[in-house]
Parts: C-alpha cells; structure tokens; sequence
C-alpha cells in the first residue's frame, strides 16, 4: 500500500465543517493529494453526551435514563430532544430542501430503531424472568454508534457535494448478524476501497463481538483509528483537535504563555491519558507505538503550524519539563491498619479488585508500613460504595477520604538536578500545601497531591518556574 494517513476529526472540530474541509481535508499534511487517506470521525459535540451521559457532569442521558429504572419513561424526552438537536445540527449544513430530508431519514431510520428496541426490551425486562442488567452494555454500544454514523454520513454527503469522492465506511454494524472482531470488521470495510481515488469517511465507533465501550467506554473512537492505523500500515497517525497539545492549559496560564509542544513521545502521552487529558487512550498508543507508526496531534484552527509529533523513541535534546498538567474531582482514599504491617501485599490485593469492580479509575498511590492510600477519579456515589465494602472487609480498619487535587510535570527527560527542590519551593512562595508527592525513578513526571481549591494557582505557579522561564519560542522542540 503506498504511502497514506490515518487521521481522526474530534467532536468539537466535526462541528464546524468548513473547517474542517478548508483546514484538514483542502490541507493535507504531507502530499498534494487529497487523498491516501483515511479519516475517523467522532460524533458532533455533545451528542454523545446526549446519547450516554454528560462526560463531565455525569448528567444522565437516554443511556443514563434508561438504565435508572424500568418504570420511567424519561428516556424517550430524552431520546426526543436528541431527535430536535440532531435535525438542528442537519439544518446548518443543508441549505437544499431535499438534502435535509435525505440527511433527516438516514439518522431518523436508527433513531426510531433503537426507540423501538429500548421500548421493548423495557416491557420485556418488566417480566421477572428477565433481568435489564445483564442486556445495558449492549444498549449502551447501540446509542453510542449512533452519534458517529451521524457524523461520518453527514462528512461523506458534504465531501461530496463539494467535489471530493468520499466514500460512508459504516463500522458500526447496524443491524449486522455478524457478531465478528474490530480487526475483522476493519479487514472486511477496507477490502475494496481503493486510496488512491476514493477519501475513507470512518464512523469512530466499531461494533465487535467483544465490544469496545465494556473496555475503553468514551475512547472506543481511539481504538477504532488505532486499528484502523495499524491494519492499514499507515504511515503516520494524525489527530486533529480544536487546540494545541500545550505546556498548560492556555485557559489558566494567558495563551502568551502556554507553549505547543512541538515533539514528545508515548510515554508523556500515557501520564496525560492517566490524568484524564486527551491526548490518546493508552491502550489504542499501544498499537501504534509497537509498529512504530508516529501520531502527530494537531490544531484544526491553525492549519500552518506542524502539531505535536510523537514517537516511541523521542528524548528531548536537554532535560526539560514540557507539560504541567493535572485533574480535580480526586478522593484520596486511605485505608490505615495496624495489622497491615506485614501483610501489605493481601491488603493491597483486595483494596485494587473492590476499587476495579466499582470502575473507579486510580491515578495514583501511596503505601508505608500500614496505610495505603488511592487517589481516585469518582464520583462520591461510587466511593461511598468503596468504602462500604471495605469497611465489612476490614472491620478494624480505619478509612478516610479526601476531596484533592493532582497537579504533575511530565517531560521525556526530566533528570535534573535539584528539580524536585526547585517545585516544591515553588509551591511553597505560593502558599501551597504539599499533602503528598510523587517522583518514579523512569523521571518521566512528578505528582503533587494538594488542597482542591489550589489547582489554579499550583498549575500557574510550576508553569511560570518550569518552563515560562525558557524561551522556546513557537514550540518545545518544533516538529518536522
């Protein structure tokens, strides 16, 4: 196969077509081609919170309703403001009159499907016999394709329309009778498309009989381009996104001041998916890292510059700080014992599967003689849970938890003497307490542990002493 890309559209980016089609498809990266390549597409902001739940907020969706009881019927308003909300995102694109009704029927055919299925599946669960429990994951993959056959069907009929032979690549198999794997259902979609002629339109959601949502929930449209990379042999994976991969978050530390990060590699990118950035699901970097397929992450809105290119093999030139990042909403979870002196690994062992099967998500951990601590991405609902079974586990323990927040420096390269020093006094002048601290002898990133209500200033404070004191100029280590 001659040399081609595989580039994913974010949410927010597919929202704005002429963009999208003036800054990423009119602009390829590296041929004057408008095509060798193929292109995943995720759902139009906000539609999948809709379908699922808000991925922020929590606030249910028709997923979230449904699966709340089988009495209430909240989910078809929800399913009906879904409906509105979709039409009005086909009413910007389509001026014709009979483009819109053509663009209505294909999204209304799934949307009045999956109405029936909920409905009945609900009636049927009603029955004692049946448990609705045991059928959610299932429900769950439906509404979630439908957000991405939206958008990729809708990208094919607009690509077309201005000239360019796109071509709808249905992963989501709607009304398939073939439960097969993603490889599979990748290998069989691209046996007749011709790259040379025709631009791939890739739904981001892939049914497979394993499902994607039961492992990477929300990064399902991660592994589907992953995949999609890798079967293929592209020879770079790209992301497009409504902002820079930066040294912070501009919002916090003046845009002036937030840097691109011109070059860095996996390893960063697996610290940032662990603090919740999107950057690029661990499990779907897998696979490019072990083919040495290079992903580059670019900014849709700036066109000219060349992104965030990273590799399984980058170390920056000199030892340097290229990120300060970090997350709020996380609960320390302590559980001290005196019994646990000793006996740390069978303690440890049962905290991590009652944490694993109420799908907390751990970031971090400390451990001494007789106390572990978890610092945990949850919500309270699900750490009440936590504790409740381990209070009946360990009837003697004493548990505690914590409202925190993370705030880390990650680099490639970051053995320099003095640093962790250097970061600590300098959360010190800022009046910040330093509850717990973090740093792996790999000296990839440092984690503090501090009061929630100090985030904002901690990231500004380690930015300013980190890196606004370099000039880099229009990037950490521009990409070629």
């Amino acid at each position: 196969m001659s040399f081609h890309t595989v580039e994913k559209i974010g949410g927010t980016s597919m929202s704005n077509y002429v963009a999208v089609r003036d800054n990423v498809i009119l602009k390829p990266v590296h041929n004057d081609s408008l095509y060798n390549r193929i292109f995943v597409v995720s759902a139009y902001g906000g539609i999948t919170d809709m379908l699922l739940e808000h991925k922020k907020t929590g606030q249910a969706g028709v997923y979230g309703l449904f699966a709340s009881g089988l009495n209430d019927e909240s989910w078809k308003t929800s399913l009906a403001e879904l409906k509105q909300k979709i039409f009005d995102i086909n009413a910007t694109f389509y001026k014709k009159k009979e483009n819109l009704d053509k663009a209505n029927d294909f999204i209304l055919e799934r949307l009045d499907d999956t109405e029936r299925c909920l409905a009945d599946l609900q009636r049927l669960c009603q029955h004692g016999h049946f448990a609705l429990d045991i059928h959610l994951e299932t429900v769950r993959e439906m509404l979630a394709s439908i957000g991405e056959a939206h958008s990729a069907w809708n990208m094919t009929q607009l690509l077309q329309r201005d000239g360019i032979n796109a071509k709808f690549v249905d992963l989501t198999g709607w009304k398939t009778d073939q439960h097969i794997s993603l490889d599979e259902r990748i290998a069989q979609a691209f046996e007749k498309i011709d790259l040379e002629t025709e631009l791939p339109i890739v739904t981001g959601y892939a049914h497979s009989h394993d499902g994607l949502m039961s492992t990477f929930d929300r990064g399902y449209s991660e592994m589907s381009f992953s995949r999609v990379a890798v079967l293929t042999k592209a020879n770079e994976a790209i992301i497009h996104k409504e902002f820079h991969l930066s040294s912070a978050d501009p919002r916090l530390v003046g845009e002036d001041n937030a840097v691109p990060i011109g070059r860095t590699n996996y390893d960063v990118a697996d610290q940032l998916a662990n603090l919740g950035m999107e950057a690029i699901h661990p499990k779907a970097a897998k696979g490019l890292r072990r083919d040495e397929i290079p992903l580059r992450v670019r900014n849709t809105f700036e066109p000219e510059h060349a992104g965030t290119l990273i590799t399984g093999d980058y170390v920056s030139s000199t030892p340097c700080v290229e990120i300060i990042a970090g997350c709020k909403g996380v609960y320390a979870f302590e559980l001290f014992d005196q019994d646990m002196a000793g006996n740390i690994d069978r303690y440890d062992s049962e905290i991590l599967a009652t944490i694993k099967r109420f799908r907390a998500h751990i970031i971090s951990k400390d451990i001494n003689a007789n106390t572990i601590t978890h610092y945990l991405s949850a919500n309270l609902k699900t750490i009440k849970r936590i504790r409740n079974a381990l209070e009946e586990r360990f009837v003697d323990a004493e548990i505690n938890q914590q409202k925190v927040a993370i705030v880390s420096a990650i680099g490639s390269d970051m053995k320099i003497p003095g640093i962790l020093a250097k970061t600590v006094s300098a959360l010190a002048k800022a009046n910040i307490s330093v509850l717990a601290m973090h740093q792996s002898m790999r000296q990839v990133d440092m984690q503090f542990i501090i009061n929630e209500a100090d985030y904002d200033d901690a990231i500004k404070s380690l930015h300013s002493v980190l890196v606004e004191i370099h000039d880099h100029g229009r990037a950490i280590c521009l990409a070629s």
